[in-house]
């Protein structure tokens, strides 16, 4: 049976009597993910040392002794028990929101990544647009039609969901041919791990050539999805019914041509017809017949097929999925042939409400993230104790822990924790962790920063209100609105000169979206204080850097909302110098933010825009990826002249360089237009802003200039003048 017996699990001991330079310490495991694992485990526990992706830092191995002098364990040696079997990975956007630009060698070092923390079970999405063109090539549809169907590489997977087509588009057979050579090299790579790929299933969405090539085909035109006024360019796209016979055989081609070209990897599909999209009736009968469709699709092309489905769908359309419909969608297939990613388990746990998803397995997932924003935030309590209260439940059906956030490659403390609990089986004592974390992060103790983390963790980290936390910081995502008016704020009866804003500020809040800020930003200027303070015998380490970097970033965005609102506050009582002041100290954070972030080879624009270009092979691609990359990250969707994007800052960014060309000429714009109506005692009309906004933003997003993809600057100097200038 092996060390683990019928567990999975990695056994970690000591070699002894073992000469200079041969292995010290001997790690056993059930697959290679194990091994990696225990790897990763004896290198953070007994020699100190820290993994996080190079975007966040990078690692800590300065504490790691050299060879001849590795630290010894327990001599009866240490074995740790998975407590459910499987460690799920992504979301179906993830694919887009950071994956999209990705060559092999950034692809293998992910993996890697995934492997040393356990990892099992993670989704594998590139290259299924060049199966899907065989597909329905195969049912008549021509490659022109499927120009039309495809998304750009930006937003595939949006055009993957139904939600939209041809936006980006179209998709060159460069794209395709290289996206499915990646999908084999990290399909391998994963199977060398003894990963379990997820692999894509057919959810219904088609071509709108198919509706003229079967005319009886049950397919639907679907509604609109968040274009600016149902453009049919790119909304409306097309369903065919799970339940017509042609449903059944393009599912079965689908995973068929799958396991042609990967072959026998996986059992386990992705599958979310419904997400985003309601079923056209409330009837159980029917739902549970679209289930058993979508599944007898699957199970036609592998016999031993069994659905995973982000939950998702639970929780954002909760209005239509009550307990019948719910429990109709889940047992449509038997039991265990499915799988339920219980998507915001960190905040809005479905399994709690449904039984324990009335019997079905589920992954306890952590979402976390929107739109790869950048944003310190986390609920580190949640989910230091959540799975093992959902595991530990009366009848629990949980098979696993997730991470299914829509971008990577921020907040590296929440992954790490959470990545853990794929090996915990006891509620983790977070305060204590987190000194062992600090320690590990920065290669030594250092009590100033280990205050510091104390104030994160109840703060920034601490988040129990239950809000899902998109950022909507007013640098970030501006609002395109009026402001308020005198006449909007009758009850106001103050001098702007008073020190005190909160009456002023609380009316004019109320008519503005609301970023979100759950915890107290004066504890976490004090935190940034303790970090500033070890600033200068920490130059040396990226991880510090990178934290310093980001806490500045975090307590510096948060005081531009405030500001923002004494902004309108003074325009709202026509107080022409008032509102001068705080607009250009708005405009002043910007720059300075700008500066900050530039600093810092992890937060440029420069990166992303590269990335893009270099998987281009031709001019015409190259141009194309770059208005992808641009457009994702600022208006994200289509617009007209005076409305801008429904979605627009969705993936918004604190990057150096976006500041400086696309958010400051946004505000700046804005506030030069209310300081010319009060100077001159006229109203302000927000077209005049949101045209020439609007033509700004396209004409940015066309552009094909160079930005910086190396840090300029001394972060350490930077955050300690910043820090001086504004919250001394």
């Amino acid at each position: 049976m092996g060390i683990c017996g019928k567990s999975i699990c990695f056994y970690i001991s000591n070699i002894y009597n073992s000469k200079h330079g041969q292995p010290e310490i001997l790690i056993q495991g059930t697959t290679g993910v194990e091994l990696s694992s225990g790897l990763h485990w004896y290198l953070k526990y007994w020699c100190g040392a820290h993994i996080s992706w190079n975007k966040t830092g990078g690692v800590q191995l300065g504490s790691v002794p050299p060879p001849g002098s590795l630290p010894r364990v327990d001599k009866k040696g240490v074995k740790i028990v998975r407590p459910v079997p499987w460690s799920y990975y992504q979301n179906v956007v993830t694919s887009s929101y950071s994956f999209v630009w990705w060559d092999w060698e950034r692809w293998e070092r992910e993996i890697d990544w995934m492997a040393l923390q356990g990892i099992n079970l993670p989704l594998a999405f590139n290259g299924q647009e060049y199966l899907w063109q065989k597909v329905f090539m195969d049912f008549n549809v021509s490659r022109e039609d499927l120009h039309d169907f495809f998304g750009g590489p930006a937003f595939l997977a949006w055009a993957r969901m139904g939600n939209l087509h041809g936006w980006g588009g179209p998709l060159s057979e460069n794209w395709l041919n290289q996206q499915s050579i990646l999908q084999k090299l990290t399909v391998t790579r994963m199977m060398e791990f003894g990963m379990i790929p997820v692999l894509p299933s057919f959810s219904g969405n088609v071509p709108a050539a198919l509706k003229k090539l079967y005319p009886s085909a049950k397919i639907t035109r679907l509604g609109d999805w968040n274009t600016v006024d149902g453009d049919t360019r790119w909304c409306c796209t097309y369903l065919l019914d799970p339940s017509d016979p042609l449903f059944v055989e393009i599912g079965k081609a689908f995973i068929n041509y799958q396991i042609q070209e990967y072959g026998d990897v996986t059992d386990i599909y992705n599958c979310d017809t419904f997400n985003e999209n309601t079923p056209p009736t409330n009837d159980p009968s029917y739902i549970s017949s679209l289930g058993a469709a979508i599944y007898k699709a699957m199970s036609q092309g592998n016999k031993d097929a069994i659905w995973l489905m982000q939950g998702w769908l639970f929780s954002s359309d909760a209005a239509f999925w009550k307990p019948p419909q719910m429990k109709a969608l889940l047992h449509s297939v038997p039991i265990g042939k499915m799988i339920v990613l219980d998507l915001f388990a960190d905040v809005k746990p479905i399994w709690k409400q449904s039984s324990q998803f009335y019997g079905v397995p589920y992954v306890w997932c952590m979402l976390h993230n929107f739109g790869g924003n950048i944003e310190m935030y986390g609920i580190l309590d949640a989910i230091s104790s959540g799975p093992i209260d959902a595991r530990t439940s009366s009848n629990s059906t949980m098979v696993g822990v997730g991470m299914c956030m829509e971008g990577i490659e921020h907040n590296p403390v929440v992954y790490e924790l959470m990545s853990e609990m794929a090996f915990r089986n006891v509620k983790i004592q977070v305060k204590e962790w987190l000194k062992s974390y600090s320690n590990r992060r920065y290669g030594r103790t250092i009590a100033e920063v280990d205050e510091a983390w104390q104030i994160l963790y109840h703060t920034v980290y601490n988040c129990t209100d239950g809000i899902a936390d998109h950022n909507k910081d007013y640098i970030v995502e501006f609002p395109g609105i009026s402001p308020p008016t005198k006449q909007s704020q009758l009850s106001i009866r103050r001098d702007l000169s008073h020190v005190n804003h909160r009456f002023s500020l609380r009316e004019v809040a109320s008519q503005l979206p609301q970023p979100h800020m759950w915890y107290s930003q004066k504890e976490v200027v004090n935190a940034l204080k303790f970090f500033v303070d070890a600033g200068s015998s920490m130059s040396g380490s990226l991880t510090f850097r990178y934290d310093l970097v980001d806490l500045t970033r975090q307590a510096l965005s948060k005081l531009a909302n405030q500001v923002y609102l004494d902004a309108l506050t003074a325009y709202g009582v026509n107080n022409l110098n008032t509102f001068t002041f705080h607009s250009q100290k708005f405009l002043g954070i910007i720059k300075d933010l700008d500066t900050l972030l530039a600093s810092d080879d992890n937060f440029l624009l420069g990166t992303w825009l590269e990335d893009a270009k270099n998987l281009a092979m031709t001019t015409s691609e190259r141009k194309q990826y770059e208005w992808n990359a641009r457009t994702q990250v600022t208006m994200w969707y289509d617009n007209t002249k005076i409305n801008q994007s429904k979605l627009h800052d969705y993936a918004n960014k604190y990057w150096s360089g976006l500041l400086k060309d696309y958010y400051l000429p946004r505000a700046s714009t804005y506030f030069n237009l209310l300081s010319q109506s009060l100077k001159e005692n006229k109203s302000f009309k927000i077209e005049e802003w949101r045209a020439p906004w609007i033509s700004y933003s396209n004409t940015w997003q066309s552009r094909t200039n160079n930005y910086s993809i190396k840090a300029i600057g001394d972060a350490f100097a930077i955050s300690k003048s910043l820090f001086r200038k504004y919250f001394s």
